[in-house]
């Protein structure tokens, strides 16, 4: 191996002639070895001699596809000073693309002592840890696959999760439920395009941790956002197991394609599985720690936290930003997803501590040809602050604002029109005068974290019992109404104004300007049992009830997402202006009389209902009519653009129109008319 050239770039692994270049970055550690484990327990080490700036890099003879591998980092051990160097644990290579086993949570993989936290502990970690295996991605036949590449006005995002979609789906065969493999069996396809929806945007499969504290309770990490390996499928998932992960992915990614279906990835790079000073030595911790995380200036044996979790990414730092970026990167090359969903987005922002919307991270998003191309969807807060309307304008951002205030509208709170309105056109109130798009937004009113649609309609209070905290976790305001019974009734009255506001809500989502949103299983009346934090509930709690599925609503849900792809007037891609302005996409915001909204009218806080007329050039037009009052309200029909009016969906199963003259829309309800374009000047 003395002939083969060794080199710093790519970090990781790359296979070579008889073996394999590895490339370890690390400012101030004295020594990199890689350790090669084989399925005895067996460990052959190899020093990486060579170092160019702060890679550690050589060529390890004999390293193929398949091995198991791990990293020893040697160096001080000086916590006060951000330097935790234990060579007796066996860390995890950031740029593992495959991951084997798990890491068992005892001593072994703490780089401190448990009872004495200054002092470095030097059990060894072998047969402890998660070890990465070296992966080889010219394997894999993508044959004549093709993106979709769905054009964002086009987009409609179904937020899942790869495990529970499918566990109790009883078509897809048993060895396969909850994997990526059964995310790809034609059962599920079958179920996404009959829904209608174009991505499906998938909870954390980056490889995450188990965390102890569930392991003791009995429950498990089910949400994922405890990511270790920002390059690996979460092995869990995979149905082939260690050595199969990164085909089955790749093989669900591309029967996803075929189905004209695209995958978003929500990723977790705001922090790590490590935690804080008291937290495991695993991989960044002990093999660069102040370059891989942000520590608190003047007391570096402590962690600068704005994620909630113990620690935060180092985004000011070259070697954490190169991580990132390269991450990224291999997703969409190597695995070909369509994008991404940033979770905690704002903490990726923060270099000197506050928010940038010119910050290295969202600089090298924005230059890299590689991004240019893929949907970019930011969680525009963390615990230290909020970010709406604050990213560059070729990101969309999760609209915390919409799924407040389209609550609250539906709930009856007084004085919501005015606040209302903007969210149906899109929020021009956010990103109009920013020149940005109604585009911008990725509309919702649920999402994974906090109550599904049925149990938001179900439940005046979180249930979160079953997480082991003594319901203390999770959000207490919700903005949810459970209509006379807290859960589940037979009282039929309840039960039906429970069914409107369901609608209602799927319809204000699906209808209203912006990137549409819905969590996966709001469409089949999927309940958590008023659990609004399910985080650590790896069981039917958060698992698809197939078999008890609301067919009507579901049946509701694919003729909106229909209408949605199909209506022109429904998916305007700037924002709607009266029809004196002109443009393609037109609005006229009516009262109930029929006449438009007066400046007073905006203020009166016991007005609950409102009309909107879309129009957009030679389609269809609709007027969509929203009425949050708790009783029926008569409502004037404007002249139609087109042909008469005829009703098209609406919530209030009574709901009929009076002679084309006007239509009583129920307590609670929505109603949706269409007013055919004129063909030929009939």
């Amino acid at each position: 191996m003395s002939g083969t050239r060794t080199l710093p770039y790519p970090l990781g692994v790359t296979l070579v002639d008889g073996g394999a270049n590895v490339a370890v970055y690390s400012e101030r550690a004295d020594r990199v070895t890689v350790c090669l484990f084989a399925e005895d327990g067996a460990e052959r080490q190899v020093e990486l001699t060579e170092r160019t700036g702060h890679v550690f890099h050589g060529v390890v003879p004999g390293m193929a596809p398949g091995d198991r591998y791990g990293l020893r980092v040697d160096g001080p051990w000086d916590p006060e000073n951000g330097l935790r160097f234990s060579p007796a644990k066996v860390l995890l290579e950031p740029h593992a693309q495959a991951i084997s086993g798990a890491f068992d949570m005892g001593q072994a993989v703490f780089g401190h002592t448990l009872d004495a936290p200054e002092e470095r502990d030097d059990t060894d970690g072998a047969g402890h840890v998660a070890l990465g295996i070296v992966t080889d991605n010219r394997a894999f036949d993508w044959g004549d696959h093709e993106r979709p590449s769905t054009p964002l006005a086009e987009t409609v995002i179904y937020e899942m999760h790869v495990k529970g979609f499918t566990k109790l789906m009883e078509k897809v065969p048993e060895d396969l439920r909850g994997t990526y493999a059964g995310l790809a069996n034609t059962a599920a396809i079958e179920y996404l395009t009959d829904l209608g929806v174009t991505a499906v945007e998938l909870l954390p499969v980056q490889q995450f941790l188990q965390d102890s504290h569930l392991l003791e309770k009995g429950l498990r990490n089910y949400w994922g956002y405890n990511s270790i390996g920002f390059f690996a499928p979460h092995n869990e998932y995979a149905a082939t197991g260690d050595r199969g992960q990164v085909d089955e992915f790749k093989g669900m990614v591309k029967a996803l394609h075929k189905a004209g279906i695209e995958v978003i990835l929500d990723v977790v790079y705001n922090h790590t599985a490590e935690g804080n000073d008291l937290g495991p030595t695993l991989s960044f911790k002990g093999i660069d720690n102040p370059s891989y995380y942000r520590l608190v200036e003047g007391d570096e044996a402590h962690y600068f936290d704005t994620t909630g979790t113990g620690n935060s990414v180092n985004v000011s730092h070259p070697a954490a930003l190169q991580l990132i970026m390269d991450s990224l990167r291999y997703w969409v090359t190597e695995m070909h997803v369509d994008g991404f969903r940033f979770d905690l987005a704002t903490t990726l922002t923060r270099q000197g501590g506050d928010a940038s919307l010119h910050s290295a991270f969202l600089t090298l998003i924005q230059q890299d040809p590689t991004l240019a191309s893929v949907k970019l969807i930011a969680e525009p807060w963390d615990v230290a602050g909020y970010q709406l309307g604050g990213f560059p304008a070729d990101w969309s951002e999760w609209n915390g604002r919409f799924r407040d205030d389209v609550r609250d509208f539906w709930r009856g709170t007084e004085g919501m029109l005015a606040t209302l309105s903007q969210r149906v056109l899109g929020s021009p109130d956010i990103y109009e005068d920013s020149r940005r798009a109604p585009l911008s937004s990725v509309n919702f009113v649920t999402a994974h974290d906090g109550f599904t649609l049925a149990d938001l309609t179900s439940y005046d209070e979180k249930h979160n019992e079953a997480n082991g905290e003594d319901n203390n976790d999770g959000e207490s305001d919700n903005r949810s109404r459970n209509y006379g019974v807290e859960g589940p009734t037979d009282d039929p009255a309840i039960n039906a104004v429970r069914t409107r506001q369901r609608k209602n809500m799927l319809a204000t989502v699906l209808l209203s300007a912006g990137v549409p949103m819905i969590l996966g299983g709001d469409e089949i009346a999927r309940t958590q049992q008023g659990n609004n934090n399910a985080y650590c509930q790896d069981n039917e709690i958060s698992w698809f009830d197939w078999e008890n599925a609301d067919g009507e609503l579901h049946e509701f849900t694919k003729r909106l997402i229909r209408l949605r792809r199909t209506e022109p007037a429904l998916r305007p891609e700037w924002y709607r202006h009266a029809p004196e302005v002109g443009g393609p996409d037109t609005v006229c915001i009516l009262r109930a009389d029929g006449e438009p909204f007066a400046d007073d009218d905006w203020d009166d806080p016991e007005a609950r209902s409102i009309a909107f007329e879309l129009c957009h050039e030679g389609a269809d037009s609709f007027l969509l009519i929203l009425n949050a009052a708790a009783n029926g309200v008569e409502f004037a029909l404007p002249d139609p653009p087109g042909a008469h009016w005829e009703l098209e969906l609406s919530s209030d199963p009574e709901l009929a129109l009076n002679d084309g003259d006007s239509v009583i829309v129920g307590e609670t309800s929505f109603a949706l008319l269409r007013s055919a374009a004129k063909v030929d000047g009939r």
